[in-house]
Formats: structure tokens, sequence, C-alpha cells
């Protein structure tokens, strides 16, 4: 039975948005997106992935705005496995195929407040000329079977990569239960709390 003096779990809430991205190259882009944390974290309400509207640029910008509303709330026992952002976007090549335009990441926010992040993207590169030529005549590009790659080291050193663009995203960052379970997550100052 849990108690509200001793805690077995803390919560992190995740609220904020999807808000803009940069591809100076391409237009009628969209973003899908997933969370990747690890094994002692678990999603309690709103939604682990995702995917906005596609968005145009307009003619005084280069920008394509989303504005995409992200609300989710974990919970874990300890801090190891920290939730990451994992963010993918596609949009027609010249042949109206939907093709991957851009792959990045970010940490959650580990600090409760407002945070923008502007995450790098980058596409996989084909390895060989051969790929490459055969990969442009048939109008398919390098790309990951699983997106959740892109969070994790693990066999990422031997993909070749090109960097292009950015995605920009805001967080509202709430925690409970962190500063009870001995995880100081606020300023170094003292509170009166």
């Amino acid at each position: 039975m849990e108690t509200t003096g001793n805690p077995s779990v803390f919560l992190l809430t995740v609220n904020g948005q999807i808000e803009e991205a940069n591809f100076p190259d391409y237009d009628n882009l969209y973003c899908k997106y997933c969370y990747v944390y690890g094994h002692d974290w678990a999603p309690t309400t709103g939604l682990e992935e995702g995917i906005t509207q596609i968005t145009s640029k307009s003619i005084q910008s280069h920008r394509l705005i989303w504005n995409f509303p992200l609300e989710t709330t974990f919970k874990s026992t300890n801090p190891s496995g920290w939730p990451q952002l994992v963010v993918s976007v596609y949009g027609p090549d010249v042949f109206g195929n939907d093709v991957v335009r851009g792959y990045g990441a970010t940490h959650i926010p580990f600090t409760p407040g407002q945070h923008t992040r502007t995450i790098p993207m980058f596409v996989p590169e084909p390895t060989w000329r051969l790929q490459k030529f055969t990969g442009w005549l048939l109008g398919r590009r390098p790309e990951y079977t699983d997106p959740k790659v892109v969070a994790q080291g693990e066999g990422r050193e031997v993909t070749r990569v090109r960097s292009q663009g950015f995605v920009t995203v805001s967080f509202h960052i709430m925690t409970k239960d962190m500063k009870k379970m001995g995880y100081n997550t606020g300023p170094s100052t003292p509170s009166t709390v």
C-alpha cells in the first residue's frame, strides 16, 4: 500500500508542442514523433506517439509551422532511462512518394519549467555509389525500419548520415514526488518548500 509520505514512484509530465521546422530545400512536410525510455518507465496518460498535419512554407518565411501538441505523463522508480523524444520528418520526393527528410532526438528536459530545444536532423546516406544511383532511379532513399534507433547508441557508429534541417520543440515540464524520493531537480539555491 502506497502512502503519500513515502511514494514508490515519481511522475514526469510533459506538455508542449512540436513548433516548427527549418528545411530550406523541402516543403509540404509532416512529422511523426514517439518516445524512447528505459525499462523502469511507463506512460500513464497521454499519447506515446503521433503524427502532425502536412504544412507548407509561407511566402514570407521558410519556416514550416506545425504547433502540434505534446501531452504525456510518465511514472518511474528511478531516473535511469530518462525519456527521449524522437522525431521523424517526411515529405514528397519528385515522384510524389513520401520519403524521410530527417531524423532527430532530444532528452526530455530534467528540470521543471519552460524549455525550448532545437533538434538537428539527419538522414542516412547510402554507402556505395551504386546504391545512391539505384535509390535515386527507383525513388527509394535509405531509412530506418524503426526510428527509435535514433535515440539509441548501439549500431549507429556504422551508419553514414548527412545533416539536414532542424525541428524546434517547446516543453513545459512538471515533476511530482522526485524530491520525496531523494532526487533534486531544482536550482542549487535553497528553497523554502
